[in-house]
């Protein structure tokens, strides 16, 4: 059985627990070059300010998460761009761009994001998921789960024609239907396996597909080509089960973020309850200069 469809992951709530700009605002009162933050060695100067290691090891491993893996080359890009982004907003403050009102609020946008990512974090740390509820998640929903999953291949082409010369190919040896799918199928995902489609739940697919999949016994082919939006599909039904959920410590760290997500959804839910939040005209954009003046 395929893991995303045991583990639906929230979607609102991950962004929440993504790393958030490195670079600390300062308030716009107190406006001066913006300097990050000296923390333990520094790892370059610009103009007499330093550029923390440990600016640099966020992002670092924020890079890292995406997908690209750390080298020093990375690091040497990462700190490159810092020193620039520093350079570059000392002259932005020797020019006085930062008692902009437009730019303090900005900043104090991103000064905000920043400490909210902050709480989510330090709430996610001192917040744990125990054993327990991850073994009371898994077993809910292994005792919600119900059915049949089935272990297919099929060869997918255009015309109909052609799907019944390969039906009638295969009446007079069963064995060649790999081959043929290798050949012939117009699926890229299955063609070069042989046609294979693994095991699959018939919810995942397209209807007529399923609902001929439903009506086949086990070691047999389709009668005749099934037609979907796809083409036309010559279907081996290879073998079917009662549906098996993965074992925990397969899940286990998906479950992990799952029940962490919906934790600090909660929370963020009842922060909010708590809060008296007034939305003032925010659907409507700022008066134009044009407009104000008629």
């Amino acid at each position: 059985m395929r893991l995303h469809s045991f583990v639906p992951l929230l979607a609102g709530a991950a962004s929440l627990l993504a790393l958030a700009a490195c670079n600390p605002a300062n308030d716009a009162k107190d406006a001066k070059p913006a300097e990050p933050a000296a923390a333990g060695p520094a790892a370059a100067m610009v103009n007499g300010v330093a550029i923390s290691q440990r600016t640099v090891d966020l992002f670092v491993k924020q890079s890292s998460s995406s997908g690209r893996p750390e080298t020093p080359e990375l690091r040497k890009s990462i700190v490159d761009q810092l020193a620039l982004q520093v350079l570059v907003a000392q002259e932005a403050v020797k020019k006085g761009l930062d008692k902009s009102p437009e730019v303090a609020e900005q900043l104090e946008a991103v000064r905000q994001s920043v400490l909210a990512n902050a709480y989510v974090q330090d709430y996610v740390k001192t917040h744990p998921v125990s054993d327990e509820a991850l073994k009371a998640e898994y077993e809910r929903i292994k005792a919600s789960m119900s059915g049949t999953e089935y272990k297919a291949r099929h060869i997918l082409v255009a015309k109909e024609a052609e799907a019944r010369e390969i039906i009638a190919r295969l009446k007079k040896d069963p064995g060649a239907f790999a081959k043929l799918a290798a050949e012939k199928s117009k699926d890229p995902g299955s063609a070069a396996r042989g046609g294979d489609l693994g095991w699959f739940d018939l919810r995942g697919m397209v209807p007529e597909f399923g609902a001929a999949i439903g009506a086949m016994e086990k070691g047999k082919i389709s009668e005749a080509p099934v037609k979907s939006q796809f083409g036309y599909h010559v279907i081996l039904l290879e073998d079917s089960r009662p549906i098996q959920p993965p074992p925990l410590d397969e899940v286990k760290a998906q479950l992990s973020q799952q029940l962490q997500q919906q934790a600090v959804k909660k929370q963020l839910d009842a922060l909010k309850a708590a809060a008296k939040i007034e939305i003032l005209g925010a659907a409507a954009p700022a008066a134009s200069a044009a407009s104000a003046a008629r």
